[in-house]
């Protein structure tokens, strides 16, 4: 068993600190991916409703320009930096 100051990050219970440097950022594109996708379902979902209830015209392609991409591209870089600052971590504390 290992002492809590040599247990890695942990995410809902899952241990995050066990991957090598492709692993973290294909990990943080996936994360940005995830993202991006879920917003801009949420952002065409949103506009679909409002260009309903409000007999407007928005373009949906604002959801992709104005909500899904700063979201993906936010999500991605903190993802970025969180993977990598474990993997920095492991790496400089000896652990592999």
């Amino acid at each position: 068993m290992t002492s809590a100051t040599t247990q890695p990050a942990r995410l809902l219970g899952i241990p995050l600190g066990d991957f090598g440097f492709f692993s973290a950022v294909l990990l943080s594109v996936a994360a940005g991916f995830l993202t991006f996708f879920a917003s801009c379902f949420l952002a065409i979902v949103s506009l679909l409703v409002w260009n309903t209830a409000t007999h407007q015209a928005i373009n949906y392609a604002d959801s992709y320009r104005d909500v899904a991409l700063p979201a993906g591209l936010v999500v991605m870089v903190v993802a970025f930096f969180f993977f990598i600052g474990t993997w920095l971590r492991r790496k400089l504390r000896g652990d592999a």
